[in-house]
């Protein structure tokens, strides 16, 4: 299995992921998408876009506010009830959550590593000694306003809540009818006690959801959220996650928040464990009727709509993609990343950099092939060392303009993954690269 260090290296070496702030030291929880990993995770959240709102009639999107009023987190229970148990190390002073302690406690001290070690034991090597766990609130505080005293707000700790308050605001603004959903992605926030494993868990992070309204009706729930899970996990596959790495796991009756009639998590078999890192959640009618929201149908009806909703990670889902392509066979690292997830689609090549004539040529291929697909261009080095440097960070398809190409104005076209090498008329490119591509 790759492990994660193989990524945390990748990643920083190739611009797809650095530490926050690394030049001051980092920031544990914060992390920033270079070149690379910006792209990466712009296909992902166009891809979902693409697919929950655009192929659908049923569904709408929305952009909501980070900040809202503080009201909004106090109807929703966040205020009361988002919380962590929280243990402090009476030694060390440092700071863990209790659940996350005994799940480590099962375990014997020659099996953990890294964080998962900090967690039993101090940097002297003895084991902690915690305090009684206190309950600690996930929800970032800030202040607004220009005098004192400022008021008090909070960086929302999900997005979802952003769609209920809106929820009469769509239904008024256009013509959704139940069932119809509303699709949002944006970056939420929580003061998290042991952020780790890369960018798994961390206190800055971007979210992917839809919020699907349906009659408060157990058999027509049920049908939908049935169906939103097959869905979900299709995509996942249908982009090339592994199946085998890929499973549902259902939340027993006393891990689901008290308002859920079901829930289960799609999970990815990750060098540090089974993780989560999308939820299909049954919500009931809890959200809209603690903000007071109603829904009357065309005969008049008035009721408070179920909700089935889909939240995922983009982070989370971002990493688990980078794990589940990467690939080393001891003689060169490949991303086998869907080729509408990979940063770049197709990389131009001169076969030598100093040739007036490959490179004029080879910069018409560019410009015509940018005008289609994300295109990136490579004169450095030698032709296998440019090659390999494309394979690492996933690029499907390399094109090398040569002195044969001067000639009978065509390139040779190369494929990430099998290495297999196509000769290719300049003015058919086009034509050969879109079925692969597209």
């Amino acid at each position: 299995m790759t492990s994660l260090q193989d990524i945390v290296s990748l990643a920083k070496r190739r611009g797809f992921i650095f530490p926050g702030s690394e030049i001051y030291g980092g920031f544990k929880g914060f992390w920033d998408y270079g070149p690379l990993g910006v792209e990466l995770k712009n296909n992902l959240k166009r891809l979902w876009w693409q697919t929950m709102v655009y192929d659908r009639e049923d569904v709408v999107g929305l952009d909501a506010a980070i900040t809202m009023n503080p009201q909004v987190w106090e109807a929703s229970g966040h205020v009361a009830a988002f919380t962590d148990p929280l243990v402090e190390c009476k030694n060390c002073h440092k700071r863990f959550r209790a659940d996350h302690v005994v799940a480590k406690k099962k375990l014997s001290a020659a099996d953990l590593t890294g964080e998962d070690k900090l967690l039993l034991f101090c940097s002297k090597g003895e084991e902690h000694d915690f305090t009684e766990p206190k309950v600690f609130n996930l929800l970032t505080e800030v202040c607004l306003g220009t005098t004192e005293p400022k008021q008090k707000a909070y960086l929302r700790g999900e997005i979802t809540q952003g769609v209920f308050v809106n929820f009469q605001n769509v239904v008024s603004s256009t013509r959704v009818k139940i069932p119809f959903g509303i699709a949002q992605i944006g970056k939420a926030f929580r003061n998290e006690i042991t952020p780790g494993n890369f960018t798994y868990r961390s206190r800055e992070f971007e979210q992917m959801e839809l919020e699907f309204f349906v009659t408060p009706d157990d058999k027509e729930s049920q049908r939908w959220f049935t169906y939103w899970k097959e869905q979900r996990m299709n995509w996942y596959v249908d982009l090339g996650m592994n199946p085998k790495h890929l499973r549902f796991r259902e939340h027993a009756p006393d891990e689901r928040a008290h308002y859920a009639k079901a829930a289960e998590d799609i999970e990815f078999e990750a060098p540090f464990g089974w993780s989560e890192f999308e939820g299909i959640h049954h919500r009931g009618n809890w959200d809209l009727s603690r903000h007071k929201l109603t829904y009357k149908d065309e005969s008049g009806e008035e009721y408070i709509p179920w909700v089935i909703e889909t939240s995922g990670g983009v982070d989370r889902s971002a990493l688990f993609f980078l794990l589940n392509a990467y690939h080393h066979d001891g003689k060169r690292t490949i991303l086998k990343l869907h080729p509408q997830l990979a940063p770049f689609k197709v990389a131009v090549f001169p076969l030598l950099a100093n040739k007036e004539k490959l490179i004029t040529l080879a910069q018409k291929v560019k410009t015509e092939l940018s005008r289609s697909f994300i295109t990136a261009w490579d004169d450095r080095g030698n032709i296998g060392k440019r090659y390999l440097a494309q394979d690492e960070i996933g690029t499907p398809f390399c094109i090398t303009v040569d002195f044969d190409s001067l000639k009978d104005d065509s390139v040779t076209v190369r494929d990430r993954d099998t290495t297999k090498q196509d000769r290719v008329a300049i003015p058919k490119l086009q034509d050969y690269l879109s079925p692969k591509l597209e």
